[in-house]
């Protein structure tokens, strides 16, 4: 059997969904390939973390249609507050009171579900889930994937979202620039006595950034919010044999009882950080969006947001080269999306790298220096805007979906 689409899509996470959703909503039809079972993907087991969703990326899933489904889904960012290890001298953000939230705080596992349902629902998106991809190919004429089953999808562009372990970036023989922080993320949900009030706290230590993220409460009424607790790649397995008591104890002790007690709320999970960027994002008739393109430092919540600035880039320059009648894998969109979006990630890149390494620097002298640029900050109302605009994801040339309108 062959089919053809527009465009092929290799993987089929929350970014390649939304990047289907986003073409299909303009029009063109896509193949969406992925090797895992999508009732698995959206299990709690096999992802519990939680995401920080910027205002111009809701702007955008209103856009694709899916504003109400999301509409009060989500807890809002309407405050971060962020502390140098609880020393005096912190920073908070925020907005005014026409500016709207910073973000919102989604589970993981909902966006998952919300996006497959209505890629299920498109006439333009055959989703080949699970599925796993025996053969690739890419030539002057086109591009096409052989399935397990048999079967070979056609289309004029392949797009990869594979994530950070990208087989399919590798064969291409893509390089990128990688390292690794020697830390772990701690990621998972907390149960806390006081309300978290919407306010993100990011508390950064020596060993790591700490980061709290409020969540809705649950049905019963209790006050839950997200944890990203980076440590000691060493020390990381230690914490993790805790019991949970004892763990939410070291919570507690790290959180300087900002929130009261705290009690577990979901099981924890652990994962090494590592920072990567693709020395290309494009080759003959091939794409990268996303983890596979770029893979940044948690620090500032940005690493989703990151790779949907990726999909509302492709989507509006795949969109403008069909109204003008070129081929998708025509040199010249390729090119227009590398040089729009390699500046952007690469800065954003970088910014987080940098913010990581600079907190993480020990001693009262090199802490003393970040709370009198903090208190800087915090007292010059043009560098907080400018902040509070990364946190929104509304800085620089943005896509038109970017900005609530279609391409």
């Amino acid at each position: 059997m062959t089919d053809k689409a527009d465009v092929i899509i290799i993987g089929g996470g929350l970014i390649g969904l939304t990047q289907a959703l986003s073409l299909a909503t303009h029009g063109i039809s896509s193949h969406v390939v992925d090797r895992v079972d999508p009732q698995a993907m959206m299990s709690a087991g096999f992802d519990g973390r939680t995401s920080a969703i910027s205002s111009s990326s809701m702007k955008m899933f209103d856009a694709l249609g899916l504003g109400d489904v999301l509409a009060g889904k989500g807890c809002p960012i309407e405050q971060i507050w962020v502390s140098d290890g609880l020393k005096p001298g912190a920073l908070d953000f925020v907005p005014g009171e026409d500016d709207g939230y910073l973000g919102q705080m989604f589970e993981n596992r909902f966006l998952r579900r919300t996006l497959y349902e209505a890629a299920l629902a498109s006439d333009m998106i055959h989703l080949h889930m699970p599925m796993t991809i025996a053969d690739k190919n890419r030539d002057a004429s086109g591009a096409s994937v052989t399935l397990e089953s048999g079967a070979v999808l056609n289309a004029d562009l392949m797009i990869v979202a594979e994530g950070r372990q990208s087989q399919t970036r590798d064969e291409v023989g893509i390089k990128i620039a990688h390292w690794q922080y020697n830390h772990s993320a701690m990621v998972g949900a907390i149960y806390h006595e006081k309300p978290h009030g919407n306010v993100a706290y990011e508390i950064f230590y020596p060993s790591g950034p700490f980061a709290v993220l409020p969540m809705l409460d649950d049905d019963d009424g209790r006050h839950r919010s997200a944890i990203v607790w980076s440590v000691d790649e060493a020390d990381a397995p230690g914490y993790m044999k805790l019991s949970p008591r004892g763990y939410a104890a070291e919570l507690e002790k790290a959180m300087g009882g900002i929130l009261g007690a705290v009690e577990l709320a979901a099981p924890l999970a652990a994962y090494k950080l590592g920072f990567h960027h693709a020395g290309a994002i494009t080759s003959e008739r091939l794409v990268l969006i996303g983890d596979s393109a770029h893979g940044i430092h948690p620090i500032a919540g940005q690493g989703l947001n990151l790779g949907l600035r990726d999909v509302a880039t492709l989507t509006e320059v795949l969109v403008d080269g069909m109204r003008l009648g070129l081929d998708f894998a025509d040199a010249q969109l390729l090119d227009r999306y590398a040089r729009w979006r390699s500046i952007d990630t690469l800065m954003v890149a970088m910014s987080t790298d940098t913010l990581n390494r600079l907190f993480s620097i020990p001693g009262k002298t090199a802490s003393a220096i970040r709370r009198v640029g903090m208190g800087l900050v915090q007292r010059t109302a043009p560098a907080k805007a400018f902040f509070m605009a990364e946190a929104r994801g509304e800085s620089g040339d943005l896509p038109k979906l970017l900005k609530g309108a279609s391409v």
